[in-house]
């Protein structure tokens, strides 16, 4: 539980230290800015939801082995949403 918790805040504080970029932020799909462009920048599974739902990626968490993200992206009504959970097959 202590690490689930752990990998919960600093997914938090990585996601929320970084400043967005200011390129298509009015449309809600500005990037974040990656210091010396490190991470994961491969495909991501990707579920779409009918438009007014938010849609759902999925990856594992780059640097944490066995910890898998869900995020959703923002609508007009409602903001993202980020879970962390533990995932044996995230290596």
């Amino acid at each position: 539980m202590n690490k689930t918790a752990g990998a919960l805040v600093g997914a938090l504080l990585l996601f929320g230290a970084v400043g967005c970029s200011e390129y298509n932020d009015e449309r809600g799909k500005g990037d974040a800015p990656v210091a010396g462009r490190g991470g994961d920048d491969s495909a991501k599974h990707v579920t779409n939801n009918p438009d007014g739902f938010g849609n759902v990626a999925t990856g594992c968490v780059y640097g944490a082995p066995g910890f898998r993200y869900f995020v959703t992206t923002n609508t007009g009504s409602a903001p993202s949403n980020l879970v962390v959970r533990v995932d044996e097959a995230c290596k």
